[in-house]
């Protein structure tokens, strides 16, 4: 080891030695190459040669700055520079010998010698660089096959040729590369750094089950969306754990491919066209303005943030009680976009005063509203904190928005409040019912959008599956048939950023979540990207449905009250006909629900089915 650190140290001049013998060894060769029988006055006139061909190649070597190099990270570029030298120095060698004939040589013999030169130069340094990125000495020794990995890769793209080339250099001895997988037929059968390409999408499942394959790397990262579907459809039909790589933009992030691959997640496999956004609209209204938005902590609060600091606003006010979250998202902001002056802010919706002193002082242009109690079950037990938050913190949020003229204002609704059967929904209708009251006798234009589940929040059930999983199970499913309509954050978030440009006031805005989703199916499919056996490695336990929770959401109150916007997932719901004075009504029988924590329970029900006559109150169903 001593002796190694030594030469890293001492690495300039030890390329220098090996470079100075190449020449001299260079020139010996190619006179007795080109001599019919060996000659000591030959031999004398190469060494003499060799002499003034070393000052002539180092010369070139060090203009070129080659010594600079770190020969484990050269590649082709680097090469092509060596060769090129090589060249040039010939050329400059044969015209010292022709025009001054310090020396009779053969002009052949120098070129000769420059072409073994150029493999000298190429070929040495190649070695040391296998030599230095190999596992050596260890890749002599006897691999353990019983301890490495069976890794089947799809895709026979650049990605792939640096996986593979990790592999065998630093990991060769954790992973054995069956073979890899492309729909090209005209790579089929060839091979990649030795590894042959074995067919195409088809072959997935019978490769994965006669090589005991282990691990699948998914290694295309521009790809149809349908297609991609497809072809991780057959990756989790296999008992193999699923790891993929992302998006273009993520791999050019670093340095190492391997470092991209990640997990594969439910959104991978669940077909979603790709949104398309008018972003000239968006930009308009956000640049340069000051942008609040409440919540700004929690998963859609953050991505709203992410989002719209994007567009450039002037200021851009994160409100969020939970000082942990807010602190996260205003680093990660603050490392991304300097140029955007950042303000974070602890408060509480439900803080009259406090909400009064930060409108006044910062005089927002456009408000998001994303703060919220949404936990279905905790607000159950727990409904006088859902009504104070989500109700009176939101009527709290459009009042200031009106006395501060605010241009507009959105409210981020949810799917359970539609013909809600438990406290959490109830209280978001009552909120939209707020919005849509209040924009009747405001100039700010208040607006709603409505969205179901989103994929990997703050407590939705894919983080609970995926810890369950993690910790040997069993998963949890509430009933076999319960249906829940599921979007991804950055898909949520962007449309409710073009809904704010189509908002004139008084809308609430539905988004098109697709088809609903079994989330008995979304809790075998996790077990399976996770390379287990849902019922086998993992067991799916059916607990029974929770108060208050639906077999299936809805995202509409009414289908024919359903208008299309101009974009294909954003429609709106026709506007109730309700007014202030009604709304003040229903405030006034909640004011007097929240005065009193010994309130029973089913009394707060009542107060709410009066304020909320869509909501009906469910018990527990547990058929299954």
């Amino acid at each position: 080891m001593k002796v190694l650190n030594r030469l890293k140290k001492n690495r300039m001049l030890l390329l220098f030695f090996f470079d100075v013998f190449v020449i001299v060894i260079s020139h010996i060769l190619a006179q007795l190459i080109l001599s019919d029988e060996f000659s000591a006055e030959g031999m004398k006139n190469a060494l003499k040669i060799s002499i003034l061909a070393v000052f002539i190649y180092e010369l070139f070597l060090n203009l070129f700055v080659v010594y600079k190099n770190i020969t484990r990270y050269e590649n082709g570029n680097d090469y092509l520079v060596y060769i090129f030298i090589s060249l040039i120095s010939c050329i400059f060698e044969s015209f010292i010998i022709k025009f001054t004939k310090i020396i009779n040589v053969n002009i052949r013999m120098i070129f000769l010698s420059s072409f073994i030169i150029m493999l000298g130069f190429v070929g040495y340094r190649i070695i040391i660089r296998y030599i230095l990125n190999s596992n050596w000495p260890t890749n002599f020794l006897k691999k353990d096959d019983r301890k490495r990995k069976k890794l089947l890769i799809i895709g026979a793209g650049s990605a792939t040729k640096d996986i593979i080339n990790t592999i065998k250099y630093r990991l060769d001895n954790e992973y054995d590369i069956v073979g890899i997988i492309d729909d090209n037929k005209n790579k089929i059968g060839y091979t990649i750094s030795g590894v042959k390409v074995l067919g195409s999408r088809e072959k997935i499942e019978a490769i994965c089950k006669a090589n005991n394959i282990d691990l699948i790397f998914y290694t295309i990262s521009n790809i149809d969306v349908k297609d991609k579907k497809e072809i991780l459809e057959h990756c989790r039909n296999t008992k193999a754990k699923i790891k993929i790589l992302p998006s273009t933009e993520e791999i050019i992030k670093s340095k190492n491919v391997l470092e991209n691959l990640r997990d594969i997640e439910i959104e991978d496999i669940l077909y979603r066209a790709p949104i398309v956004l008018d972003n000239k609209n968006i930009e308009h209204l956000i640049n340069n303005k000051v942008v609040l938005v409440t919540g700004g902590g929690g998963s859609i609060g953050s991505e709203l943030c992410r989002q719209i600091i994007k567009f450039s606003p002037s200021k851009l006010l994160l409100l969020d009680i939970y000082e942990n979250n807010l602190y996260d998202i205003e680093l990660e902001l603050k490392s991304k976009h300097e140029n955007v002056k950042i303000i974070p802010i602890i408060a509480s919706i439900r803080d009259v005063e406090r909400l009064d002193y930060i409108f006044n002082k910062y005089r927002p242009y456009l408000v998001f509203h994303a703060a919220a109690h949404k936990h279905v079950p905790l607000m159950e037990n727990n409904p006088l904190e859902a009504i104070k938050n989500n109700v009176f913190g939101t009527f709290n949020l459009i009042e200031m928005s009106d006395k501060y003229s605010v241009r507009k204002y959105i409210q981020i609704s949810t799917d359970k409040a539609v013909n809600p059967t438990n406290i959490m929904g109830a209280t978001k209708r009552m909120c939209e019912m707020m919005v849509q009251a209040k924009n009747k006798v405001s100039k700010t234009e208040y607006a709603a959008v409505r969205f179901g589940n989103v994929l990997g929040s703050n407590g939705s059930v894919v983080p609970l599956f995926k810890k369950q999983i993690a910790e040997g199970g069993p998963v949890t499913v509430t009933h076999k048939d319960i249906t829940r309509f599921f979007m991804t954050i950055p898909e949520a978030v962007s449309l409710v950023l073009q809904a704010m440009t189509y908002a004139k006031g008084g809308e609430i805005f539905v988004l098109d979540m697709g088809e609903p989703v079994k989330i008995y199916d979304l809790a075998e499919n996790l077990i399976k990207l996770s390379g287990l056996e849902p019922n086998v490695d993992i067991n799916i336990d059916v607990i029974g449905l929770r108060p208050g929770e639906k077999l299936y959401e809805e995202l509409l109150l009414s289908d024919e009250s359903l208008k299309k916007t101009k974009h294909e997932k954003i429609y709106i719901e026709e506007p109730l006909n309700i007014t202030m004075d009604d709304i003040n009504n229903k405030l006034n029988l909640l004011s007097e629900v929240i005065k009193d924590e010994n309130i029973e329970l089913k009394k707060i029900k009542d107060i709410v089915k009066k304020v909320v006559p869509t909501y009906i109150e469910r018990g527990n169903e547990n058929e299954q």
